[in-house]
C-alpha cells in the first residue's frame, strides 16, 4: 500500500461518461481471459475513479490490473457512451509510474529493456545476435521468464521479405511528396517490410522524400505512461517532418500510427506544440489506407496465394478506425501466452497457410504463438509484404 496520497488526474467529465452498462466486457481479451471484473475495462475504470478521488490506495494489485490491460481498445469501439478509455488507461499509468516503485526486475524490464534496448538500433542489434545465439546453443533456459518470453518473438533471419522492383505497368504518374516513418524496432527486425511498404507507396504515386530511419515515434513510452520521454520523441518526430515539407507521412505499424494520430492529446496544457502537433497528425497515414491505389494488376495476382486470412490489429481497427480498407506481451508474458494460444487456435480452425497483418508487433506475437503450438507451416508477413509479392 502507498502512503503517498495521489492528486486528481482524471478529466471527470470523460471518465464519468461511463455508465457501467458492461457492453465491453466481450470486447476485452483479458477478461475473457481471466473472468476477473478488475481485467475489463468497466472494472479498470472503477479503479481508477477511486483512485482519482482517493478511495482507494495505490496497491499492487490494483496497478497489476492496469498493467495488464492490452490497451487494444476493444472497449471504445462498442462503447455506446463515446468513452475515451485509451486516454484514462494512459494517464493512469503515468501516475502509477510517478507515484509507486516497480520490483527491481520488472522496473529493470520496462526502463531498461523496454523503453531503451528496444528504440536503440545498435543495442536491439546486438541482443538480437546474442538471442539467436542462445537459442543455437539451447541457452534459453538461463533466461528469466520475461526475456525468455522476448527472445521467443524474435523474427528469424530469413523470415522478412525484400522486394527488389517492381512492375512500372499501370503505376500512378502522379507524385505526391511523403515521408515515411521507419520505425525503431521494424528498421532492424523487418527492413524488408519497409523496403516492400516504400515499394507500394511509389506503385500508388507517392514519392518518397523522407525517412525518419530508426528513430522512435513515443508510442511504447506512450503505452507504458511515461509522456515526458512521450511528448519529448514527439516533438523530435513532428520537427523532423516539419523540415522534410511532406504532404503524407506514411506508417507500417499500426500500434505508432495510432499514437502518432493522437500527438495532439501529448499537448494540451501547450497550445504551441498542440497546432503542430494537429498539423503532423493530419498527414499521417497507415499504409493500408493507400493499398486500395495499387493498380489492378496486383489485386488480380492476389489471388494466386495459397488460402489467407487476415488479422485485424487492435491499433488500427480500434484505435485508427481503420476497418474498411485492406486492413504487451512483454511485462505480462504469462497472459500473453494464454491470449496468443486463443488466436493461434483460432488461426488453425480457418485452415489458412498465410496469415497477413497490419502491425509488427502483432506479427511477432502470432508468429511465437503458432511456434508454440507447432504450427511452422503457417507463414505470417506484413500486408505491404503480402500485397508487394503478389504484384511481381
Amino acid at each position: 500500500m502507498n502512503p503517498t496520497p495521489i492528486p486528481p488526474f482524471l478529466d471527470r467529465e470523460k471518465s464519468d461518461a461511463c455508465i457501467h452498462c458492461g457492453l465491453c466486457l466481450q470486447a476485452c481479451p483479458t477478461f475473457l481471459e481471466t473472468g476477473n471484473e478488475n481485467d475489463s475495462p468497466r472494472g479498470r475504470i472503477h479503479l481508477m475513479r477511486g483512485l482519482d478521488d482517493g478511495r482507494f490506495p495505490l496497491t499492487d494489485g490494483i496497478a497489476n490490473h492496469i498493467d495488464r490491460c492490452l490497451g487494444c481498445r476493444a472497449c471504445e469501439a462498442v462503447c455506446p457512451s463515446g468513452v475515451e478509455y485509451g486516454a484514462m488507461i494512459e494517464r493512469t499509468r503515468e501516475i502509477i509510474r510517478q507515484h509507486r516503485t516497480m520490483p527491481l526486475p520488472k522496473r529493470l524490464l520496462q526502463r531498461v529493456v523496454v523503453e531503451r534496448l528496444l528504440i536503440s538500433p545498435t543495442a536491439l542489434r546486438l541482443s538480437t545476435v546474442s538471442a539467436r545465439w542462445m537459442q543455437r546453443v539451447g541457452g534459453m533456459a538461463l533466461l528469466p521468464q520475461r526475456l525468455r518470453a522476448m527472445a521467443a518473438l524474435l523474427p528469424p533471419k530469413s523470415s522478412n521479405s525484400t522486394v527488389e522492383k517492381i512492375d512500372r505497368k499501370g503505376v500512378s504518374e502522379r507524385k505526391i511528396a511523403t515521408g515515411i516513418m521507419g520505425g525503431c524496432v521494424a528498421s532492424v527486425l523487418f527492413p524488408g517490410t519497409n523496403h516492400a511498404t516504400v515499394s507500394a507507396a511509389q506503385a500508388c504515386g507517392y514519392q518518397i522524400t523522407a525517412d525518419s530511419g530508426s528513430a522512435c515515434c513515443g508510442a511504447i513510452h506512450a503505452h507504458s505512461g511515461n509522456m515526458e520521454q512521450a511528448r519529448t520523441r514527439a516533438q523530435a518526430m513532428i520537427a523532423f517532418f516539419e523540415r522534410a515539407d511532406v504532404d503524407v507521412i506514411l506508417v507500417n505499424a499500426a500500434g505508432c500510427g495510432s499514437t502518432m494520430k493522437e500527438y495532439p492529446q501529448l499537448f494540451n496544457s501547450n497550445p504551441q506544440w498542440r497546432a503542430r502537433a494537429e498539423q503532423f497528425s493530419s498527414k499521417v497515414r497507415d499504409v493500408t489506407e493507400i493499398l486500395h491505389e495499387l493498380p489492378d494488376d496486383f489485386s488480380k495476382k492476389a489471388t494466386n496465394h495459397p488460402r489467407t486470412t487476415y488479422h485485424d490489429a487492435c491499433h488500427l481497427c480500434h484505435a485508427q478506425n481503420i476497418a474498411e480498407q485492406p486492413r504487451y506481451n512483454i511485462t505480462q508474458p504469462e497472459l500473453a501466452q494464454r491470449l496468443g494460444a486463443r488466436k493461434a487456435k483460432n488461426i488453425l480452425a480457418t485452415e489458412a497457410t498465410v496469415v497477413v497483418a497490419a502491425n509488427i508487433g502483432c506479427i511477432m506475437q502470432i508468429r511465437a504463438s503458432l511456434s508454440a503450438a507447432g504450427a511452422n507451416g503457417v507463414r505470417v508477413v506484413h500486408i505491404a509484404d503480402w500485397v508487394m509479392e503478389s504484384g511481381q
